[in-house]
This record gives C-alpha cells, sequence and structure tokens, in this order.
C-alpha cells in the first residue's frame, strides 16, 4: 500500500489558496499548515474537520515563520530554536485535533526547513527526538534517503520515505531547487507516470538523466499546483488500477 499525501489548510484569513474540498477525496493524508508560513485557526479547524468528514488522516505541516515568503526563506535558527518552533505548531494543530477527536498522525516539515532537515543530521536527530517524546506513535514524513531519514531510524521514530510526484530530483537523491530548470513536473501523465515506475522499480530519473534508487512510503502533491485537482485524480485511479 502506497499513501498519498497533500500539503493543505494553506489559506490565510480571506485568502484563499488550492483546492482543499475538491482535492480531499483524492488523498489518504494531510499535512495541515500550522499558521507560520500559511493557514490560520479558523482555517486549521476547518480542514481538520474536512480530513475528518472525508476520513483522511490528519498530520502537521510546520514550517518556518514567514508568511510573505510561503516558509520557502531560511531563516537561521539554533537547533533548539527549531524544535521549539515546531512542537510550537504541532502543538497548536495537536490542539484542535484533540477538539473534534481526531488524532495527529504524522508530522512533515514545509519549504525550506524541510530542505534543511533532509541535509542536516543533527538537527533532524533533535526533532526526531522532541516528536517522540511528544508521541512515540507520530510518524515523521521526510525526503526519501535524506538525513531525515537517517535520523529517525536512529532514534526509532517511524518514518515514511516520501517522493515528489511534481518535483524534479538531482542525481543525489534532492529535490531540484525551484529556481532552476526540471524543479516542476508540468505534464500530469509524466507525474503520473514516473510516480508509478518509482513505486513499482524503486528508481527515477533524475534531471540529468542519472538513475537513482529511492524509496516511497509515500507520494506528495501540492495542493497549490495548477494541476493539483487533476493529478490527484489521476494517481489515485492509478495506483487502485495498478493494485498498489
Amino acid at each position: 500500500m502506497i499513501d498519498l499525501n497533500a500539503d493543505l489548510g494553506e489559506s490565510f484569513g480571506i485568502y484563499q489558496l488550492g483546492n482543499d474540498e475538491l482535492l480531499i477525496p483524492f488523498i489518504t493524508s494531510a499535512n495541515v499548515a500550522c499558521g507560520f508560513h500559511a493557514g490560520d485557526s479558523n482555517v486549521m479547524y476547518h480542514t481538520v474537520k474536512l480530513c475528518k468528514e472525508n476520513r483522511v488522516r490528519v498530520g502537521a505541516h510546520p514550517g518556518y515563520m514567514g508568511l510573505q515568503g510561503f516558509g520557502r526563506r531560511k531563516i537561521q535558527l539554533t537547533i533548539d530554536e527549531m524544535v521549539n518552533s515546531v512542537l510550537y505548531q504541532v502543538g497548536a494543530l495537536k490542539g484542535i485535533c484533540t477538539f473534534l477527536s481526531v488524532p495527529l498522525t504524522h508530522v512533515k516539515p514545509h519549504g525550506a526547513l524541510y530542505t534543511d532537515l533532509a541535509r542536516d543530521f543533527k538537527a533532524s536527530k533533535a526533532l526526531a527526538i522532541a516528536l517522540h517524546k511528544l508521541d512515540p506513535n507520530i510518524i515523521l514524513y521526510g525526503l526519501s534517503g535524506s538525513e531525515m531519514q537517517v535520523a529517525a531510524e536512529r532514534i526509532g521514530i517511524q518514518f515514511y520515505a516520501e517522493v515528489f510526484s511534481d518535483r524534479g530530483y538531482d542525481s543525489s537523491g534532492h529535490l531540484v531547487k525551484r529556481s532552476l530548470e526540471g524543479a516542476f513536473v508540468t505534464s500530469v501523465d509524466e507525474a503520473v507516470n514516473r510516480m508509478i515506475h518509482l513505486i513499482k522499480t524503486g528508481t527515477i530519473e533524475s534531471v540529468d538523466g542519472q538513475i537513482i534508487t529511492l524509496k516511497a512510503d509515500t507520494v506528495c502533491l501540492h495542493g497549490d499546483g495548477v494541476h493539483a485537482l487533476e493529478l490527484a485524480k489521476r494517481l489515485n485511479n492509478a495506483l487502485i488500477e495498478k493494485n498498489i
């Protein structure tokens, strides 16, 4: 079985981003923004309620505090400051989940924080220890083959190796920077086909033509993508058709 996740709850106040209500029936897990890079208390509540109604698992999607940059700009923090900021965000969403009688199943860092943790074993280890202490059953979502995965496995926290349907990979297995050519997969057909191939073979082609090996426990699609809804439908159907 493969998990299909999407980053949701990214609206803020009167500003709406994404098509959460249309997208959510086609995924199995939602990563809900916790107010630092996007989302607010009302959006968080509505998104968790929507997940409950559709039997979709709820996870926290904490990021650097930066609404203007949508959490995609690096903020220099000490490891303790980073861990505390994540705990703050996870705690906020966990309170709403508890009120709505919805379990908080996982945590997936967002944006620049996700990228930084993927390359930083020491920071990933500290975060894994903190999350495991917060809830020993919580699952940490992170980049497949990254330092986050190494740290999680070392600590003993459950880890879902994540791959991206709509992003390009470099030859080291990291995501291509958003500013570079090949960062995004814009063809829905290509995105679906490459994910099916990856899940079945454990390999994917990098932007420079190298074949790299990646484990896939969960597939991400971005809820704010132009073709997000079509991709969610097509990928969901393809996984069912292939008995995955």
